[in-house]
């Protein structure tokens, strides 16, 4: 499997609930993978966090539904800054070495992801393979 899962910061896993626990991939479910691609759909609703994941394969990412504020922390739980994606956005994520470089942000590979907004967050995302 291409990605490796953690948990969500400050959270022990035993007793983790869906609440808790948003997804445990780099998306919410997969819709479609074959050899070339996997195509996840990604929701995050507002307040919700993701576990920290790692992404393991370039990828594109289609804005559907922007949250209106989403914010990016390290696996040790850092803040490491705030996004403003707009709905109908689409950008390009390289993998290099254990970050992650896209035309808007610099990243480390392995984070987690909050929607801080009041809306929901949602994004096609195609890993690369």
């Amino acid at each position: 499997m291409p990605i490796t899962v953690g948990q969500r910061m400050g959270q022990n896993t035993e007793r983790q609930t869906r609440e808790e626990i948003v997804m445990s991939d780099v998306g919410t479910r997969k819709l479609f993978e074959n050899d070339r691609v996997i195509v996840w759909d990604f929701i995050l609703e507002p307040g919700e966090t993701t576990t920290v994941h790692t992404h393991t394969r370039d990828y594109v990412f289609c804005v559907l539904e922007a949250g209106g504020g989403e914010e990016l922390f390290d696996a040790d739980g850092t803040f490491l800054g705030a996004g403003d994606i707009k709905a109908g956005e689409t950008h390009y994520v390289e993998l290099q070495g254990t970050e992650l470089v896209s035309d808007f942000m610099r990243y480390p590979a392995s984070h987690a992801l909050r929607n801080s907004g009041k809306t929901r967050y949602r994004e096609i995302l195609i890993e690369l393979k």
